[in-house]
Order: structure tokens, then sequence, then C-alpha cells
């Protein structure tokens, strides 16, 4: 993702949607999109890092409750990004933790249980 040079207004503040639109891309640009998605898998690792830490959970105590080893939990914790969806659902559900997913198709939301 190209980098681009932050230049100082002090006579205007910018919201973060403007300062995300003018710097990185607007929604629906590829470096928009994969910020967006990075982002998304960053906040997505350190929900289960805090789960897993509020059961008091080792990372290798969580991989044998799902089958996998320590090195796969200390990966997903740092960048959810390379997990399934079959493996993040194993994940919340061996913390006992409940997980929504909401996909949108177009303007109707469909839930997920």
């Amino acid at each position: 993702m190209a980098k681009k040079e932050l230049k100082s207004d002090s006579n205007r503040t910018f919201s973060l949607t403007e300062m995300k639109d003018k710097y990185i891309g607007k929604v629906g640009t590829t470096d928009r999109d994969e910020y967006e998605y990075e982002l998304r898998m960053d906040v997505l690792g350190k929900m289960i890092k805090s789960a897993r830490q509020e059961r008091h959970l080792t990372q290798e105590e969580l991989g044998k409750l799902i089958g996998v080893q320590k090195a796969q939990i200390s990966k997903l914790e740092s960048s959810a990004n390379s997990a399934t969806i079959d493996t993040i659902l194993k994940v919340f559900k061996a913390l006992k933790a409940e997980i929504n997913f909401n996909v949108k198709l177009e303007d109707n939301f469909v839930k997920l249980v």
C-alpha cells in the first residue's frame, strides 16, 4: 500500500473517514479494502487473545482444546487473516464465547445463528 504524505491544515479539523479517504483511498478502492480487512483481522485477533486471557488459558491450552499447536493460536492472535471461519468458530466455542456475524445483502441483513 502506497504511503501518502500528511500535510497539516491548522484551520480545519478532519474526520477519521475524511483522513482515510484522503490518505488510504475511498471506500471500494483496493488500498482501502485491504486496510479495512487488515484492521478487522487485527481486532479479531485481539478479541481472541482477550477472551483467552479472561478464561485464564495459555495459548497451548487453547490449542489443545481445538486440536492445534500453540504456534497457530499465536498467529491467530497476532493477525487472524490466515484463519478459516471454521477455526475462528472453534476458538470462540472453546472459549465459551458467543460470536455473531452479520451479512448485509444490499439493504437487508442476514443473521447467521
